[in-house]
């Protein structure tokens, strides 16, 4: 599996953004796609995450959203009200959905991230 990032950029607090995450290659039922963000000098953090469910971290809840588009392989980020704490690369990443994905590891393929930047 191969995933594909794109969408980020330099937005002003509160403005929005959308990120998209293309798949190619092989996928297989009970796939995860999530999203997980890295600020400077923090850790890699799970972001948001979509399966037949969504989950979301509590930092982000009610401001982004994840859609999928099977048709075009290609899973969404919807980021509103952005912030300037979700300053970030973001990177897309899927694996075999286990009932678990909020740890990176529970994730085997990569893209190569975005970066977004929200000014304050």
């Amino acid at each position: 599996v191969q995933l594909q990032a794109s969408g980020g950029g330099l937005v002003q607090a509160g403005g929005s953004l959308r990120l998209s995450c293309a798949a190619s290659g092989r996928t297989f039922a009970n796939t995860i796609i999530g999203w997980f963000r890295q600020a400077p000098g923090k850790e890699r953090e799970f972001v948001a995450a979509i399966t037949w469910n969504t989950y979301y971290a509590d930092s982000v809840k009610g401001r982004f959203t994840i859609s999928r588009d099977n048709a075009k392989n290609t899973v969404y980020l919807q980021m509103n009200s952005l912030k300037p704490e979700d300053t970030a690369v973001y990177y897309c990443a899927a694996g075999y959905y286990s009932g678990r994905y909020r740890t990176a590891n529970e994730y085997d393929y990569w893209g190569q991230g975005t970066l977004v930047t929200v000014s304050s």
